[in-house]
């Protein structure tokens, strides 16, 4: 997910080495790919249709049982299809729908989780409970064939979609394509609210997957205003706790925690995978967040790296040693990566990896106060129950395992 907050061990993760420049991976042959599979059980069926192709970028809802009054029924009669559903919240999301009682579709790729290392029987086994469609939400016409073998109409579409690397081409492939797929896809059968995991840091879009996410947001909007019987809620989540925890190994081993500029540069209110699950089901059903775009942080007041890195110094019982590095180092960078990228065009997604390192060393992941132009701890809404400390407190017993920064390393 793009709300990552930058962890100070950027230097550890960034070296421009081909890590950087992954692809997420999706079905090649999504003709092959097109199988609802229930996770309970290991039946497999296919069915082919044609979908009229002149019909790819029109909304329409093709199903009238299925209007906003699905949220006066049983969640046990609510179907709810999941996009991003093996991705670091999606798996939460699924989890956390399932509890609840909803019936969860989840379109998952064959080869799921980081850089693809999920074999499909692994993805069934993840999302157990759920009815998992092996499809490619990158392919519309691949999607929509896929989810007609549902037999059923859908009611809510949540995606979790988001661009694993953040670079130029995969953004707008992912955070815009995909996820406009995906509406489009859930629209003709009949869905008539939709919930986007966007990201906080898009009220100030300075990076390619921030102006991609924007225009899709912007399209939801404008489906609910052309719709009176079609819904949004759009989360904004601040950091996540994933990309905090980076630096944990490397203090408890007696290095200094590394932050830029004097720490006090950006903050965040982080918020847990669980908790941010919670908020996104709650949009499903709640009333109150229809047609809002919803900022949601974790419990607590805003944390700068600064007060981040004296909270693990305490909790490991060290004296403090700060590493501080100027801003202007990567502002170099980027410019020369810059240059290099008229010279040599296949670059430029290590151009927009660097720029996006830089934005999250110097933005703070919390709301934007239009009124002052100031970043607002005290504006950015808090929820859940889980805290900074308590994952530290996890991390240096148990270390990162489960919360591994994958494909997105620059974070």
């Amino acid at each position: 997910m793009h709300s990552l907050y930058l962890s100070s061990s950027f230097f550890s993760h960034i070296n421009l080495s081909p890590k950087l420049q992954h692809k997420s991976l999706c079905v090649q042959n999504p003709f092959l790919s097109n199988f609802l599979i229930p996770s309970s059980s290991n039946p497999i069926f296919s069915k082919t249709l044609n979908p009229n192709p002149n019909s790819h970028f029109s909304i329409k809802s093709s199903s009238s049982s299925s209007s906003s009054s699905f949220r006066s029924r049983n969640p046990s009669d609510i179907t709810v299809l999941v996009v991003g559903p093996t991705g670091y919240i999606g798996r939460f999301v699924v989890r956390e729908l399932l509890r609840r009682g909803f019936h969860v579709v989840a379109v998952a790729r064959e080869q799921s989780g980081i850089r693809g290392r999920n074999s499909k029987q692994e993805t069934l086994d993840q999302l157990a409970g759920s009815t998992v469609l092996f499809s490619d939400v990158t392919d519309h016409s691949a999607l929509h064939l896929s989810l007609s073998a549902l037999g059923r109409p859908v009611d809510v579409v949540v995606s979790c979609l988001a661009s694993r690397s953040g670079g130029v081409k995969d953004s707008w492939r992912i955070d815009y394509d995909a996820t406009k797929n995906s509406l489009l896809a859930g629209r003709r059968l009949g869905a008539s609210h939709f919930v986007l995991l966007s990201a906080i840091c898009v009220q100030k879009p300075l990076l390619e997957f921030q102006r991609a996410k924007l225009k899709f947001e912007a399209e939801l909007e404008a489906e609910a205003a052309r719709d009176g019987g079609f819904t949004y809620s759009i989360v904004r989540p601040t950091a996540f706790f994933k990309s905090l925890g980076g630096q944990v190994e490397l203090v408890k081993e007696g290095k200094p925690y590394v932050m830029f500029g004097d720490g006090r540069l950006c903050a965040c209110k982080p918020i847990s995978e669980e908790d941010l699950a919670s908020f996104i089901a709650n949009c499903v059903l709640d009333e109150d967040k229809i047609n809002k775009i919803l900022p949601i942080g974790g419990p607590g007041k805003a944390m700068t790296p600064l007060e981040q890195g004296e909270m693990l110094f305490r909790l490991l019982g060290k004296e403090p040693k700060f590493l501080k590095v100027p801003i202007g180092v990567m502002d170099f960078a980027i410019g020369a990566l810059d240059f290099l990228t008229k010279i040599f065009p296949s670059m430029e997604d290590a151009a927009e990896f660097g720029k996006i390192g830089r934005y999250y060393a110097a933005e703070s992941m919390l709301v934007l106060d239009p009124e002052t132009g100031e970043y607002s701890g005290e504006k950015t809404p808090s929820y859940g129950k889980d805290t900074l400390e308590e994952f530290f407190e996890r991390v240096i017993r148990e270390g990162m395992a489960g919360q591994e920064l994958g494909e997105q390393t620059i974070f």
